[in-house]
């Protein structure tokens, strides 16, 4: 059993499949910063300096009162249920990114499949009147003996 174990841990898929997850959770800490450090500074300067992460609406009283404080959504989040809409819309930007640049990977992964050279086509197969006229070529010229020379056919 456990040589079965080893086999099937050690088979390409699940080495490949391992190797997907570290560099994919590798790949969203850098989307992460890209959004968390790039986009959404852009985007909260083209909207008047709104800071995504900090939007929420309080849903408790105690929240209410720890907003009402000028708390940041952690604390109010601690104090109380809170509806975080702005994690949501920067997790939602993460999401769209990485959609995109995997779409972009993946079509690069295709247009380098089809720019790989093709064999040539291989020959259709000979007609059935081919094989036939083969045929007679090769009857006469077993008839012909060596004394007369033949001509090629085709």
């Amino acid at each position: 059993m456990l040589k079965e174990f080893r086999d099937f841990a050690m088979k390409g898929n699940v080495v490949d499949l391992a190797i997907g997850v570290i560099i994919g959770a590798a790949f969203g800490k850098i989307v992460d910063s890209l959004v968390g450090d790039i986009i959404m500074p852009i985007v909260g300067a083209i909207t008047g300096g709104i800071d995504f992460s900090n939007l929420y609406i309080p849903l408790s009283g105690k929240a209410a009162d720890a907003a009402k404080a000028g708390a940041s959504y952690a604390k109010v989040k601690e104090a109380g249920a809170v509806l975080g809409f702005g994690q949501f819309l920067t997790i939602a930007v993460n999401f769209l990114i990485i959609a995109f640049v995997l779409f972009l990977v993946v079509k690069g992964i295709n247009t380098m499949r089809r720019a790989e050279p093709k064999a040539p086509p291989a020959p259709p197969p000979p007609t059935k009147t081919e094989v036939l006229l083969e045929e007679i070529r090769n009857l006469l010229a077993r008839q012909a003996g060596p004394e007369r020379p033949t001509t090629a056919i085709g």
